[in-house]
């Protein structure tokens, strides 16, 4: 019976020992299970904790390109692109005139600020002048020294002229050589601009570029006064520079530069030696505004012919519009249709008589005084300049009176050509 009950605590002591083993057994499995799910749970801690950064980071340039839109988005868009043009304006000692004109121009320009970068050109050393052109961020100063004496051609000339031809020709030699642009806008320190203005010469620049006849682009009508314009869509060419905000190619300048004149350099423009035949694109609403009354000129003209110019308040979509009747080889037949259709007008009284007329008037000229008596009774320029009227196309000069009816006043060889004949 002993041996029997010593048996049996001896099994126990075996089944004891079984079950502390299972016991551990299990114990290590499950502790190395727990450490599995830990490292597994630590892991899709740190894989969400990555994820949610990587949102925030996305956001976060999310956020910073919505803060980029407007004019920094816009920015980073001009970088990439080639300017259509350098905008000068030519100051000297009009300080309260040249803010006027930049902050005109700014008005229009800060949002296209790489397309058209803007620059101040000073003439000589007023500290106002230099020190308003300084105040501004937004633009590039240039400063004209010129110490050497100016000596005229003619007894009582002002020398104010001679000074502005050297001025332009530094300005433009800077522009087109040392900064390497291919094209200049030129504005004077007296001007405002109106809302289309850049993109007028956006689209200008493409007919400058294609069509080699056109020797410049203008913003300026000389007979652009209130009464006499109707249409923000017209353009026309003329032979007779326009002037007073206008766009030059770099390869003109390169003709134009080693031959500049030492005075009057508009009206050196306007002679035919110089743009031996080549035309310029000007449009019947003016996209520039002269408001200088004081100034080289000693205001001459200013109340009957500047004072009234009607500065363009459309805002033309130029980039929709269809230019190709401006090239040369479409624009003579497109501007004889248009001067043919027009009513024939005679005789004595031809104000009135054009007034009374719906649609377009047709009105002969003999020579360059019965042209100046014609102009004088409409209250339009009768000045020349080498054979060519103000605003003219091979002798014809077209404006509104009063209404849309256009008046061509048309001189004998244009009528020959068009073999048009009229008493």
């Amino acid at each position: 019976m002993a041996k029997v009950f010593c048996d049996f605590r001896f099994l126990l002591l075996i089944a004891a020992g079984v079950f502390i083993y299972i016991q551990m057994r299990l114990f290590a499995t499950q502790s190395e299970y727990a450490d599995r799910l830990a490292a597994a749970i630590e892991a899709e801690n740190h894989c969400t904790s990555q994820t949610r950064s990587l949102i925030d980071q996305i956001s976060l340039q999310q956020g910073r390109i919505v803060a980029l839109e407007g004019k920094d988005l816009q920015r980073l868009i001009d970088k990439v692109q080639v300017p259509v043009a350098a905008v000068v304006i030519m100051a000297c000692n009009r300080a309260d005139y040249l803010e006027r004109t930049i902050n005109s121009v700014l008005k229009y320009q800060r949002p296209i600020s790489s397309r058209y970068p803007l620059f101040v050109s000073q003439d000589g050393s007023n500290p106002n002048v230099k020190s308003k052109a300084l105040s501004y961020d937004q633009l590039s100063y240039m400063q004209h020294l010129d110490f050497e004496p100016v000596q005229t051609e003619r007894p009582g000339e002002l020398t104010a002229y001679y000074k502005i031809a050297r001025h332009y020709k530094w300005a433009l030699d800077q522009l087109f050589y040392k900064h390497n642009f291919s094209r200049v806008i030129i504005l004077e320190d007296d001007m405002e601009i109106a809302p289309d203005f850049f993109d007028y010469f956006e689209a200008a620049a493409t007919l400058l570029d294609k069509d080699k006849s056109i020797m410049a682009v203008s913003s300026w009508n000389d007979n652009g006064q209130k009464q006499f314009v109707h249409d923000p869509y017209e353009l026309y060419r003329s032979d007779f520079f326009p002037g007073l905000g206008w766009m030059l190619a770099r390869s003109t300048w390169d003709e134009l530069s080693p031959k500049w004149p030492k005075a009057y350099w508009d009206d050196w423009l306007r002679l035919k030696e110089n743009h031996k035949g080549r035309q310029f694109i000007r449009p019947e609403v003016c996209r520039t505004y002269n408001f200088g009354e004081h100034g080289s000129s000693l205001g001459q003209f200013f109340k009957q012919f500047l004072e009234p110019i009607k500065l363009n308040d459309v805002k033309v979509d130029w980039k929709s519009m269809d230019l190709s009747y401006l090239l040369e080889d479409k624009y003579s037949m497109h501007f004889a249709n248009v001067v043919k259709k027009a009513t024939p007008v005679y005789g004595a009284d031809m104000v009135l008589k054009a007034y009374n007329i719906d649609g377009d008037v047709r009105i002969k000229y003999e020579d360059q005084s019965d042209f100046e008596n014609i102009a004088r009774q409409f209250g339009i320029f009768q000045e020349w300049k080498d054979g060519v009227p103000r605003t003219a196309y091979k002798g014809v000069v077209v404006f509104r009176y009063q209404t849309s009816r256009r008046i061509f006043l048309v001189g004998p060889e244009y009528l020959k050509l068009l073999q048009i004949e009229e008493s």
